[in-house]
């Protein structure tokens, strides 16, 4: 399959994709609803301490926001798959799973993005915030390239409904509450204990909150940022082949065990 065609391929897993959420709608309100709450919420945590406060949790609300779509778009699509009952077509038919999951994987950012970027609109209006200082380009390339290496960490967390047809889109939430956990979302790292705080440097989410943050409420510029977008990019060049191998060798399992089939 030459280069033209793994992109037609490629663009017609996102059109199906949206063609999903266009089916789900009102699913996809109610989601889209609760991002926005929770969001609300968190910022009003911080809305007697000012704006700086405010804009800093709303930020690592988006940050999980944009995370959870993602693992949600990518590990989830095994279940949608099976719910479609199109899993045996998909996996059989003769595509290569590149395309495939790269698809899934630019649907995912590109659905993301838009969720995200309405969320923080929606905020924004709701605490009545000037953001005129901030740069809003560097936050939106920083939300882009930080999708590169979630997609990495999504492809691994989709091996999960892969091999386990009753829980394994449930467990995908793990990968989703341990990044919560060390990267500092909703807090610095610092307030961490000792002997977990070394795994926040290895978490690509603390280079991206870090980096939004400085955008947002510094106004910090693309050359200020650079190194951690080059650091983004980089890991994200890592995880998304790794992903794809983790990913095809369980699907190498998944096929040799009969674990593609419909309902469990």
């Amino acid at each position: 399959m030459n280069l033209k065609a793994h992109a037609y391929g490629s663009i017609a897993f996102i059109e199906r994709n949206f063609a999903l959420i266009k089916r789900y709608l009102g699913w996809e309100l109610v989601f889209l609803t609760y991002n926005v709450v929770n969001a609300l919420a968190i910022g009003l945590i911080g809305a007697r301490m000012g704006k700086e406060m405010v804009l800093y949790l709303i930020v690592g609300a988006m940050v999980w926001g944009f995370l959870s779509i993602l693992f949600h778009e990518i590990s989830e699509s095994i279940a949608w798959e099976r719910w479609e009952g199109t899993i045996e077509y998909t996996f059989m038919a003769p595509i290569n799973r590149v395309t495939h999951l790269l698809g899934n994987c630019l649907h995912a950012v590109t659905y993301g993005v838009i969720r995200s970027s309405l969320i923080l609109i929606i905020v924004v209006f709701f605490f009545g915030i000037s953001i005129k200082g901030a740069n809003l380009t560097a936050l939106f390339i920083i939300l882009v390239v930080s999708g590169l290496s979630f997609v990495g960490l999504g492809l691994m967390a989709a091996v999960l409904p892969l091999l386990s047809t009753e829980k394994g889109a449930y467990a995908t939430h793990i990968f989703e509450a341990v990044l919560l956990l060390i990267s500092g979302v909703y807090y610095e790292i610092e307030v961490l204990p000792i002997w977990i705080r070394p795994l926040s440097y290895i978490s690509p989410a603390t280079y991206t909150l870090r980096a939004m943050r400085a955008a947002l409420l510094d106004g910090a510029g693309l050359g200020e940022l650079l190194p951690t977008i080059l650091l983004l990019l980089g890991v994200g060049m890592v995880l998304i082949p790794l992903g794809m191998i983790v990913f095809g060798k369980a699907e190498f399992y998944a096929k040799k065990k009969g674990k593609l089939k419909r309902s469990g």
